[in-house]
Order: structure tokens, then sequence, then C-alpha cells
């Protein structure tokens, strides 16, 4: 069914604009699935979910490693179904957690990959149904085994625009995680506006290192990819070893990463300039966290590319603002101009505030959730006057170009002074010895908070602590300066390649 404009409002509809023979996914080392036989898989796989009983609205947990199955596995159930893709990487605990939540109606799985999903879904009474590869079908294809699981589909075929199409949980830093309910219409907004910021055509080709458990790898890089009859490369996950002999082997018109990620591949720039000089890379994105200036800087010297910041969450389907392409002016730490849905700056008490003032984020638009479920509190808490508080705190210049200025939460209140860490970030990577940064607060007995730094020094660089204070010194008002600066390995990231601020000081076990 599609909207104004001919604009698709379902996955079923958003693949029409691949032409049949059109590579659509594909994997290192592998042939390619075309359109025709996505579409003809999206079929089979909304069929067999019907004789499982299995209908369009109803929940379908999926765990399955990174890699084009499950890139294929999300689209074909979606069309059908909703879909629930869970980390791999999750313990008993997590599974039960998250499949007893969701009320997922079956698991899809790996055929004969052992997880702990299975025994979980056992203990639930959930029907494990595997996924087995059918490459007579085609490169990436597959059946849905349900071990004789049969039954009457309440609404069979496939979905529509106001159907569920995706449900993930929010991480969950500081409280319970909540149910985000994604329909068709707010991921097909989602991606065409994606499409609409990148150029996207049908000569992309999106090399995929996010996890396609989160909601940047499934819109930025699959979806709004189809949705522009595009293709989509999916590795098995980041690699930074690998990153370049992918490079060089699919030859991608952009990828799509975080920051982390970003610095890893800089990192290993130098000693594979030859794979960098053959890229023909159009763009390069960067999204799901704030990209330092510095590095902004360096990928766009390396790779003789733009690279465009955006800025997304899991309740938007993904994308709210967008740096745009060139000509259009790109403002290193800024996340752009709202791409998709309004943007605008809110005070506490629900005022929207002018250009060049600091308050809240918020948004409204098409490709943004109704609310999380069954969570009457938190969706009092989010919504003003239909505006979504997306609970970071920016501030708007005169052009629209946003920048985020911290999380709520991650906001350092040391003794009545608010510090944004994004802030000490920025001029602690200007340090020549600084690889990465993660500035966070620290508990404080009378002041609340005290500011701390976790610093990852270059390869071959040396730096004290003493040295990285008198810098910040130098740069900063003397109540932003961190009092502590640790030195580490690595920082902590979550499963998507995050840095972690909330919690961070108990992680490391650091007090005032």
């Amino acid at each position: 069914m599609t909207g104004e404009g001919g604009a698709a409002r379902t996955i079923p509809d958003l693949l029409a604009a691949g032409r049949d023979g059109d590579p659509a996914i594909s994997a290192p080392g592998a042939k390619t699935l075309d359109y025709g036989g996505l579409r003809a898989l999206v079929g089979r796989t909304v069929a067999s979910l019907n004789a499982m009983g299995i209908s369009a609205g109803e929940r379908v947990g999926i765990v399955l490693p990174n890699g084009p199955e499950m890139a294929t596995a999300f689209l074909a159930v979606a069309a059908g179904a909703s879909t629930a893709p869970l980390n791999p990487a999750y313990r008993d605990e997590e599974f039960e957690f998250y499949l007893s939540d969701l009320r997922a109606k079956a698991l899809i799985v790996q055929a004969g990959a052992e997880t702990p999903a299975r025994a979980v879904a056992a203990r639930l009474g959930v029907p494990v149904v595997e996924l087995v590869p059918e490459p007579e079908h085609g490169a990436r294809a597959f059946r849905l085994d349900g071990g004789g699981l049969a039954g009457v589909a309440a609404r069979p075929g496939p979905a529509g625009p106001e159907d569920e199409a995706l449900v993930l949980h929010t991480s969950g830093t500081t409280s319970r995680p909540k149910i985000v309910p994604l329909r068709h219409r707010n991921v097909c907004a989602s991606a065409r506006h994606i499409g609409a910021t990148l150029g996207l055509t049908r000569e992309d080709l999106c090399l995929n290192v996010m996890p396609l458990f989160h909601i940047h790898g499934l819109i930025a890089a699959v979806l709004s990819s189809v949705a522009a009859g595009g293709s989509v490369c999916c590795t098995p996950g980041f690699n930074a070893l690998r990153f370049f002999a992918w490079l060089d082997e699919v030859r991608p018109t952009w990828y799509t990463a975080v920051p982390t990620m970003h610095q890893a591949i800089l990192a290993r720039a130098e000693r594979n300039q030859d794979a960098v000089a053959r890229s023909r890379l159009r763009f390069v994105r960067s999204s799901s966290a704030s990209l330092p200036p510095q590095v902004m800087a360096a990928l766009e010297a390396t790779f003789r590319a733009p690279v465009i910041e955006a800025y997304g969450m899991t309740e938007a389907a993904h994308q709210m603002a967008s740096n745009p392409l060139p000509p259009a002016a790109r403002k290193p730490g800024s996340v752009g101009i709202a791409a998709g849905p309004e943007i605008a700056i809110m005070a506490e008490d629900g005022r929207l505030l002018p250009p060049g003032e600091t308050g809240e984020v918020v948004i409204r638009g098409p490709n943004v959730t109704d609310g999380y479920e069954a969570n009457p509190d938190a969706n009092a808490k989010a919504f003003t006057d239909g505006w979504f508080r997306t609970g970071d705190q920016g501030v708007m210049d005169a052009e629209g170009y946003l920048r985020i200025t911290g999380r709520l939460k991650e906001i350092i209140n040391r003794g009545g002074e608010k510090i944004s860490p994004l802030e000490v970030d920025e001029v602690l990577m200007d340090h020549p010895a600084v690889q990465q940064v993660v500035t966070f607060g620290i508990p404080h007995g009378t002041l609340g908070e005290e500011v701390g730094a976790a610093v990852v020094l270059r390869e071959g660089k040396a730096a004290t602590e003493a040295e990285i204070r008198d810098f910040a010194r130098a740069r900063l008002a003397d109540f932003k300066v961190p009092r502590r600066v640790l030195f580490m390995a690595e920082i902590p990231k979550g499963a998507t390649g995050k840095l972690q601020r909330i919690g961070l000081a108990a992680k490391l076990g650091v007090a005032e």
C-alpha cells in the first residue's frame, strides 16, 4: 500500500523499487540475491509463517548471526509479521527477559546453531523455527522449518502500513528497557528519509558493518538501500583487520558506522593505503553517537570523500537529522539539519526555544513511534503537545543545524555547574597523544559529581595525567577540567560499539 505521492508505506511495497535482475543482498565471497529472488523469498516466507498460524502484527523473535541471512530474514519476516531481532550474544537470563517481555509467537534460529535461546524458548513454550538455507532458490535464500508447527493465521498475507514491522527495546542504561513498537509506515518513512538525504540510487552499494539486531544497521544500511533499489553487502560484523579487504573486494559506494568503528578504521588506514586509494566511496556516514570533529576531518582526508554525520534513535526508526551532501554545508560537531521529522528545542516547561538557546531536542513526524508499549508513565514523560522528547540536550543555530551537547542523563552536575561531556571530549581529542576519550561523571560526596576522563593513547605516544589536565585547563573553565584521568588500552563499549558514559565510573571502580 502506498501513501501520498506513491511512497511505499509497507516493506513489501518498498521492495518493488528494485528491478528483477539487479543485486539486492550479498556478502563478501558469496553470490548475490537479486530483487526477483528476494521478492520470491518474501512471498514464500509470508506463506510459511501463515501456515504456522503467524500473521501480521504477531511477533517473531530472530536470533541469527550478523550477515545476509539476518538481512533477508528481517525483510521477509517483517513483510508478514513483526520482527524482534535479538543480540545472539545474550545469555540465558537476557533471552528469558526479552522473549517473555515481547510475548513472542515464535523464535527463528539458524538450523544446527547452538544458542541458549533454544532452551529458553522451550521453557517459555515459544515454538522454535529453524532457518534452513535453500541455495537452489538463489544465494541467501532460505526456508523456515517449524518442526510441524501449524495453525490458522488470523490475517494471512502481507502486512499493512499500521501493522508493526519491527520491535526493539531501549538500551535500559538507567532503567528497565522499554518496548519500542515501529509500524511499517514508520520504518518505510525513515528509509525514504535516509535515501533522500544520501541521494541513494540503484547504483549504490552499502558495506554493512553494523549489527543487524540494532536500528542503525537494519534501517540505515539494509532498508534504505533496498528502498532505493540499491544493494547492501552484509559482513559478519565489524572487523578492523578485514575492513580494507572488504573495501577492495566489495567495492562499496558507502558505509555507515559508529564513531568508535571509524576510529579503528583510521588507526589501520596508513598500512592499507593501496586499498584506500582504490576505494570508490562516494561518502562515509556516521551515526548513533557524536563524531569528534577531529575524526571527521581525518576520515575525509583519508578517503577523499565527504563524511555525513547523522543523528538517530530507536524511537525515530533511526534518522532524525543529518548533515547534507555537498555542495550544501557540513558542519563538524553538528548532526546537521532536520532530515525527516520536524525538530525543535524545548524548555523544561514545554516552550519551544529560538535558535541559539539550549534545551531538549524534540521531534515529530511519520517515522516517530506512537509510544512505548504498556508504559503510560514513560509516554507521559516522553510526549509533550505531540512532540517526542528525545532526552538529548542540544542547540540549533540560525541555519537550522543542530548541535547535541549531551544526553540529559549524561550531563555532569558538579556542585550546580552543568558540564557537557561532549565539550570536554572535543577539547581532549585535540591533544596529539589522545586517540580516544570519553568524559563521564564520578560520584562525589559534596559536589554530587566530579569530572573524569577515560583516555586511550595513540600508538607510540605518551602522556601523563598532569599533562592531560594542563592541556584541558588551558582551553576550558576550571570546573570543566577532569579531576581524574584514567589511561586505558580500551574503553568499554556497548553491543553496538557505542562508548558507555552512564555507569562508567562504577564499571571502572572510580569514586572521589
